[in-house]
């Protein structure tokens, strides 16, 4: 049977693929009436004189919204929020499965930006954090920025983000198995989404180098026509010498390729243009240069988003241990340092003398991340001064 049949019938089997447990016994009239009514009224009081008290007594410490409109949905696009459900669902399970997170989904029926931030902000009492999941450029950008101002719980964008940061993290050892130099490096990213644009910010952020940003039309410039809000941000900090072209342009002489948008866009020709390229091509499911094809062309490191590759690059490894840690500090934000800490916190799983062209990046299921990133994001947290609660080595 084929992948795309058997999903087919494993959903429909599953009937969604999370469920909702009871933590509380509720077997005879003592534990009822503990758990509800008369005893809820008890921690009710509690968390009225201090809303702080809902982490204590309610599941909200460890509880995240994975929230969508449905405009993004993987590689489909614009489904709509209930044909983007079972993503999610996906979403949600994972969380529980690599980092023990609750996660609830949600589907909210508007393209309007006011209507969706709106909606979040006033379910956000309900949760620890928010992970806003497959909402179209360029509205997702003012979602997020408006809802990180509005809550004070960690709001965050994972398309963009935790893609930005498993890619940070991969470069990083990249860079160690080409023996390239940071802060001298040559960076193409072709794809000025979400994904892309955010990508580009985090690695200047981490000092790679200088980053050029190309889109269906070539390399983006400052003060080009027709950029969005967020293209026109990532274009005065990138692109350094004011280059003009297309991505066969952009990839002469440089030393890494990042690809966030279609397949078959890069050729070997253009990877042996690089210099001992690294070329992370991560269009899904076919990538934008196949890894042989990449590897013909003379590329020394070669990553796809795909698992049936070497050096998978998945943002799984990023999202669940992320919320675990400033979940276990009760942390108000994300900020780019803490960003940043969890790149360098996958990255050093791996043992440097363990590093290879065909590992520079953890396995999805490698069980050591979730906590590394956990902790090194709650110990950034606590160094930001944005805790609730002291840090403990989170286990």
């Amino acid at each position: 049977m084929d992948k795309k049949k058997l999903a087919i019938e494993k959903h429909k089997e599953w009937k969604g693929k999370i469920e909702v447990i009871s933590r509380a016994p509720v077997t005879n009239r003592e534990e009822l009436a503990i758990a509800y009514t008369p005893g809820v009224a008890e921690p009710c009081l509690l968390i009225a004189e201090d809303e702080e008290r809902a982490y204590d007594y309610t599941r909200k410490g460890n509880l995240v919204a994975v929230i969508t409109d449905g405009t993004a949905v993987l590689g489909l696009g614009d489904i709509g929020p209930a044909a983007g459900m079972p993503v999610m669902e996906g979403k949600c399970a994972l969380f529980k499965e690599f980092a023990g997170v609750d996660a609830f989904p949600l589907c909210v029926d508007s393209k309007d930006v006011d209507t969706f931030v709106q909606t979040v902000a006033l379910i956000s009492k309900s949760f620890g954090g928010i992970n806003l999941e497959d909402i179209a450029a360029p509205r997702c950008f003012e979602i997020e920025k408006r809802l990180k101002e509005i809550c004070d719980i960690p709001v965050f964008h994972d398309d963009q983000h935790g893609t930005a940061i498993v890619v940070g993290a991969a470069l990083l050892n990249a860079v160690k198995v080409t023996r390239k130099e940071m802060g001298k490096l040559r960076v193409v990213i072709n794809g000025a989404g979400a994904a892309g644009i955010a990508i580009g910010k985090h690695l200047i952020s981490m000092g790679f180098g200088n980053i050029i940003m190309c889109d269906i039309h070539g390399i983006i410039c400052e003060g080009d026509e027709g950029l969005n809000s967020g293209q026109e941000e990532i274009s005065r900090i990138s692109n350094q010498e004011k280059e003009h072209g297309s991505l066969v342009d952009a990839l002469k002489g440089a030393d890494i390729f990042v690809g966030v948008s279609r397949p078959h866009l890069v050729t070997k020709e253009m990877v042996a243009s690089m210099k001992d390229g690294i070329v992370f091509a991560m269009a899904n499911p076919v990538p934008e240069i196949m890894p042989e094809e990449a590897k013909a062309g003379g590329a020394s490191v070669v990553g796809t988003g795909r698992s049936d590759y070497s050096n998978q690059i998945n943002n799984v490894l990023v999202f669940p241990g992320l919320f675990k840690g400033v979940l276990a500090v009760r942390a108000k934000d994300i900020t780019d340092s803490m960003k940043i800490a969890a790149s360098y916190a996958i990255a050093e799983v791996i043992p440097e003398q363990e590093l290879t062209a065909e590992y520079v990046i953890p396995s999805s299921f490698d069980k050591r991340v979730a906590l590394a990133v956990a902790n090194a994001v709650a110990k950034k947290a606590v160094q930001l001064g944005l805790n609730r609660v002291p840090y403990e080595e989170i286990r």
